[in-house]
């Protein structure tokens, strides 16, 4: 990732954004089981700055 990922847990917004691509692709990622693991916190949905960053790094020794 070419920016840093901040401290705190991360709404779908903000995993969107970092990674470019729309709020709905972050929630299609969540029904199909394929995107990061997540977590509600009430109803809110949340992603730790961690399994992203291990999320992508499947991705990229995946494509190697």
């Amino acid at each position: 990732m070419a920016r840093e990922l901040p401290d705190r847990y991360l709404t779908p917004v903000d995993l969107a954004d970092l990674l470019g691509v729309p709020v709905e692709t972050v929630y299609q990622w969540r029904r199909k089981r394929t995107g990061p693991r997540g977590f509600r916190v009430g109803r809110h949905l949340r992603y730790d700055p961690n399994d992203v960053r291990a999320w992508v790094g499947s991705l990229v020794e995946g494509a190697a």
